[in-house]
């Protein structure tokens, strides 16, 4: 799913950014400010030293003063140990503030996406999220104290070499003001279309993710169904995009810089015409002269740097607009006040309704009562409602309508964090993460639960037979997501991690429909066990693992169609007697 289009930042909101940005920055205003007061001192170097050409071709070459040759060079060199000093000071703080803004806002985007609603990542690529963390975030490096302590530099040093050209020649300085008002004229219209560049690259490089992302987790298929080339062509297609874009920057940078020399290659020709004219009419020194040019040439730099600086300005608040747009997001809401230490299990569904944001109502007028201990199946056709159903009950969707109470009170009611605290999920999706088996099984509880409880609830998933033949036990890393165990393996270790939890409600979301039948067998027992003194939702697509549930649920098109348990709905010789028959039926003809 292509990620939302990015809004163009208007000169009205750009200082808005910049600003929100700086509350960032000024965490670390020690740093910051040891990193100005040190361009400061850099750049009054570089000026001072431009003026001492001046005294050192007159009285020193010229004149010969010995005097002022013999504390010269020592004079030299103490004046740039100090630009050393002041170079390191400058450039250590600024990259100690922008690397501690980015950590401090990579931290906060990420905090923020624990707490953002499921409908959020319904209509959000996995590539767009990491293009802001990654991409987008590094960007804020230009807009934050980089920009800041290169501007201040760069100013300081054109100041200083104006007032040094001013003690050489007001007259020939004042051809620089002159020209000033064309190289902001240039810089202005460069910064306009870098700023509508630099956001097209964010899209640019959230494409590229997606199908880098793409391509990593579904390469089996992509291989089975010899589609490599197509993949790379996709892949291609975008570097292409991406590429485009980025030379458009470039070129863009390019002739800003090159505009703005030239305007002042221009300026220092006609300088330098009428400055051999003052020679000749001994106006100017020689060092004078030198002097002069040198601080002309000079100038040249710290223009070339500020052009520059407003273009990665502006880029760096793309970047900064991608963030903020993510950290915008609305959480969750949770607006529960009442705590739940441990939920007894009554579930009640009073008219509920409920649509995705594409419109589409997928539950319809759901009334049903589920009492403490019960074991619900949830069975029907794909897409009849029966995930959404389960997905309510933790309130990884909210904008419902109707009510849901647990155990007689509105499940709104309660803290979020409490009402999670009451479910164990397994799910047919399984997910683990690359750490060890163990640290996967007491997953939010680790260092609150010993070894012998994780072997515990391992051996009750009839997991521990194989998790005992691994190199290293339980303390075995499984690769991303379990890469490097079995789709059986995976979910028994899924259970074990419910089985931990020791939650009063389980929902098992196809639970056992990685497993082979002597491990579902076994699997079997372990949840049967489990289940007791629990109120159970099995989401079931194979009817003969739910027969001994206290209720049937049959949906179809997001209504109850059909209630019971599997004696009574098998009488009716309804709908789920017909899917029965036909599963029974294709059992039959596998056998045979």
């Amino acid at each position: 799913m292509a990620s939302p289009k990015i809004a163009n930042i208007k000169v009205s909101n750009a200082w808005h950014i910049y600003v929100r940005l700086f509350t960032y920055v000024r965490r670390y205003w020690p740093s910051l400010l040891i990193a100005l007061v040190a361009s400061m001192v850099y750049a009054g170097i570089d000026s001072w030293f431009v003026y001492f050409l001046e005294p050192l071709l007159n009285k020193g070459l010229i004149q010969k003063n010995h005097d002022f040759l013999k504390w010269a060079p020592l004079l030299v060199l103490l004046v740039f140990m100090m630009r050393g000093l002041a170079s390191f000071f400058s450039s250590y703080n600024l990259a100690s503030t922008s690397r501690n803004v980015i950590t401090l806002l990579r931290r906060d985007i990420f905090s923020h996406l624990q707490r953002l609603p499921a409908s959020f990542y319904d209509h959000t690529t996995t590539g767009h999220v990491l293009s802001v963390i990654l991409y987008s975030v590094e960007q804020v490096a230009n807009a934050s104290a980089d920009v800041l302590t290169t501007a201040v530099q760069s100013t300081f040093f054109i100041a200083g070499l104006l007032f040094v050209m001013l003690s050489i020649s007001w007259k020939l300085t004042l051809l620089y003001f002159i020209i000033m008002p064309s190289i902001a004229f240039i810089m202005r219209a460069t910064s306009v279309r870098v700023r509508r560049l630099s956001l097209s690259i964010q899209d640019s490089i959230a494409e590229l993710n997606h199908r880098a992302e793409e391509n990593i987790e579904g390469y089996k298929v992509i291989r089975s169904f010899d589609g490599q080339s197509q993949e790379i062509a996709k892949f291609d297609k975008a570097l292409q995009a991406n590429r485009s874009r980025e030379m458009k920057v470039v070129a863009a940078r390019s002739i800003s810089v090159s505009s703005v020399q030239l305007v002042a290659a221009i300026a220092l020709s006609f300088t330098l015409y009428v400055a051999t004219m003052d020679i000749a009419d001994s106006l100017l020194s020689t060092g004078g002269f030198i002097s002069m040019i040198a601080a002309m040439l000079a100038l040249i730099k710290p223009m070339k740097d500020l052009t520059q600086m407003q273009n990665k300005l502006y880029r760096g608040l793309a970047g900064a607009q991608s963030a903020f747009e993510l950290l915008d997001q609305p959480p969750e809401v949770d607006q529960g006040t009442l705590s739940l230490p441990r939920a007894k299990g009554k579930i009640v569904f009073s008219q509920v309704n409920f649509a995705y944001k594409n419109g589409v109502n997928v539950l319809h007028n759901i009334d049903l009562t589920i009492q403490p201990g019960e074991i619900i199946a949830l069975v029907g056709r794909s897409g009849s409602g029966k995930s959404t159903f389960a997905n309510l009950l933790p309130r990884f969707y909210s904008d419902y309508r109707g009510e849901i109470f647990l155990d007689d009170l509105p499940t709104r009611d309660y803290h979020l964090a409490d009402l999670r605290r009451q479910f164990s999920l397994v799910s047919q999706n399984v997910v683990l993460f690359h750490d060890t088996i163990a640290n996967n099984i007491a997953y939010g509880r680790l260092g609150q639960v010993s070894e012998d409880e994780i072997r515990a609830a391992a051996k009750a998933a009839n997991a521990l037979d194989f998790i005992d033949q691994l190199p290293q036990g339980l303390h075995t890393l499984i690769g991303e997501n379990g890469v490097l165990l079995s789709g059986g393996q995976r979910q028994r270790i899924a259970i074990a991690r419910a089985i931990l939890k020791n939650a009063p409600i389980l929902i098992l979301d196809e639970a056992t429909s990685a497993l082979d039948t002597e491990s579902e067998r076994h699997i079997q027992t372990a949840l049967d066990s489990l289940m007791r003194n629990r109120t159970t939702l099995v989401i079931a697509h194979r009817l003969s693992t739910i027969e001994h549930a206290d209720k049937i649920i049959v949906f179809d098109q997001g209504r109850i169609l059909e209630l019971g348990n599997h004696a009574t709905l098998v009488e009716q010789k309804g709908y789920y007697a017909k899917l029965r028959q036909m599963q029974f039926q294709d059992s039959t003809a596998v056998t045979a």
